[in-house]
């Protein structure tokens, strides 16, 4: 892991310390912990994990989560989207175990739920992406603040064909919008907003398949949902990959976060400890960043 990635990891200090001594230990102590907790002599862990929150964590939370019952065929874990507002909300309230947030959490968040614990499972870069009829061959990051911000309306201003852009945007209270504004929208000497003209979306599949279907139409993915159904813009000549995140050449990129009510319950520290394990960080890799 690179030094910026480390830097980004500092919510997420400690969880490692802990890998091999909690499952052993929430074993032990679950009757003291979660009132679902019941190990089982066959599989280890029993009982019901809830978590809810951003939808572009929604789909890797699946995943990470089927391998874990796999393991634990006697536990459930449901996982809702809502976007990553409704993630710290619901983390804070401790109306679910895991909260998810594909964001950092913001300082007014902190003072709203001050026992909040944040755990960095995966970092994500963000694609600007175009119609598959659109080809750019780069934008900087100056042309797309000025492209969302509806300052730049026609292709013909950055290389493109004779057409009027339409812009495609998250919802308020995505992470991923939020990332996207911190990131883009807010860097350099100017600050911008996104246009009140951009057709909103409330997830990374339905922008991708607006952008998809949409003649001249400019948006913004998480990695985790690129396919060959949209092209994808470099940025200032980087293409936007995995690679040149570590690398450090492509910058928009943000943490995917898990968050809890102070400390984890006994089967969310077990399911974050697999989440942060060899095996948990292979599953990440398939698409996103490892955090470890």
């Amino acid at each position: 892991m690179n030094n910026k990635l480390m830097n980004r990891h500092v919510d997420a200090i400690g969880v490692g310390r802990l890998m091999g001594l909690v499952l052993v230990v929430g074993l032990i102590l679950s009757a003291c912990g979660s009132s679902t907790a019941t190990p089982t002599e066959a599989t280890g862990l029993s009982g019901q994990i809830q978590i809810a929150g951003s939808t572009t964590v929604q789909p890797l939370a699946e995943v990470l989560a089927e391998a874990f019952m796999d393991d634990n065929p006697d536990l459930v874990i449901e996982i809702q989207g809502g976007g990553s507002s409704v993630g710290v909300t619901s983390a804070g309230e401790g109306t679910v175990d895991i909260g998810n947030a594909s964001r950092n959490i913001k300082p007014s968040e902190f003072e709203s739920f001050p026992e909040i614990q944040v755990f960095t499972i995966a970092y994500d870069g963000i694609a600007i992406v175009t119609h598959p009829d659109i080809q750019l061959s780069t934008l900087s990051v100056e042309q797309v603040k000025d492209i969302f911000a509806g300052e730049i309306t026609n292709f013909t201003e950055i290389g493109g064909p004779d057409a009027e852009i339409i812009v495609v945007s998250r919802e308020e209270g995505s992470g991923t919008r939020a990332a996207f504004e911190e990131l883009v929208m807010e860097s350099g000497d100017t600050e911008k907003v996104i246009s009140e003209d951009a057709l909103l979306q409330q997830s990374n599949g339905q922008v991708r398949t607006t952008v998809s279907t949409t003649p001249n139409a400019i948006g913004y993915l998480s990695f985790g949902f690129l396919d060959d159904s949209i092209n994808v813009v470099p940025i200032d000549n980087v293409v936007p990959s995995v690679e040149n995140v570590l690398n450090d050449i492509y910058t928009i990129f943000r943490p995917l976060n898990m968050l809890t009510n102070g400390d984890p319950g006994d089967l969310a520290q077990a399911f974050l400890d697999f989440i942060l394990s060899e095996a948990g960080q292979a599953i990440v890799a398939e698409d996103y960043i490892p955090a470890q």
